[in-house]
């Protein structure tokens, strides 16, 4: 009988501790599509995930300061090599999980193209810090390449992330803003107009992911990313606005005309 229960107890123990809790650091632009593919991800495998948001910029850093992270869901492709170079993450795990668009927004009605409204609209101009976020130095590009850099940045105003960047607009701060294609669902109900930034004005905004070197658990980290590829979260992650290597390889010219 004590043997019985010696077993039981060991068996239950076993399947208790395949359940790992697994940190992941997230750019900020992902927030909303992150919450539920966290959801559907620990409904199916029993991880637990513990998510932080912020600046990929200001993530990278804390990363390199020693920040118990497992995963990084960046909003480039630059951060994650640095850190693969650095030996902080693990090369073979770097993954595209999403290609982000720009585009200008404005809480208020207006018909004028894009390069006008940012000649007329006499209030700040929202952007995220491009030091800290791609988005933001996407916004930065598509300036410099309309030559508009000059004309326009005695309004600018930065945002620390993508988040707030779009704070900034919907509060009144800001006249217009750069924003994340992806925080427009979100913001469905909301009036205003859109302006899509033409994609050949800036770099691809290609979001990559990678497993950090000092993860505590390996295993359950190639297991999210594994997921955050696959058809499942494909499908949330392109209802939030974004493309996906799996829309990419359907159709190459989307990838191409990024």
């Amino acid at each position: 009988m004590r043997t019985k229960l010696i077993l039981i107890f060991f068996i239950f123990a076993s399947s208790t501790t395949r359940a790992d809790e697994i940190r992941i650091a997230v750019a900020s632009n992902f927030r909303s599509p992150m919450v539920e593919i966290a959801r559907l991800f620990e409904a199916e495998s029993e991880h637990k995930i513990v998510v932080s948001y912020g600046a990929s910029g200001k993530l990278f850093a804390q990363i390199i300061n020693g920040a118990p992270i497992d995963v990084f869901l960046s909003a480039d492709q630059v951060k994650p090599q640095k850190l693969i170079e650095r030996k902080l993450a693990i090369a073979d795990s770097q993954t595209t999980y999403g290609y982000g668009a720009l585009v200008l927004w404005s809480y208020q009605i207006s018909t004028l193209p894009l390069q006008d409204i940012l000649v007329e609209s006499k209030g700040r101009i929202a952007m995220a810090n491009p030091r800290l976020a791609p988005y933001g130095q996407a916004a930065l590009e598509t300036l410099r390449a309309l030559s508009m850099i000059k004309p326009t940045q005695h309004r600018w105003v930065l945002g620390e992330n993508i988040a707030q960047t779009f704070h900034f607009v919907h509060s009144g701060n800001a006249t217009i803003g750069f924003i994340a294609r992806s925080q427009l669902r979100d913001a469905s109900k909301m009036r205003g107009t859109t302006w899509a930034v033409p994609p050949e004005l800036h770099t691809p905004i290609a979001q990559d992911a990678v497993i950090l070197t000092r993860a505590e658990h390996l295993i359950a980290a190639r297991s999210f990313i594994q997921f955050i590829g696959a058809a499942r979260a494909a499908n949330i992650i392109e209802e939030h606005g974004y493309e996906t290597t799996r829309a990419t390889r359907d159709d190459p010219t989307r990838k191409r005309e990024r």
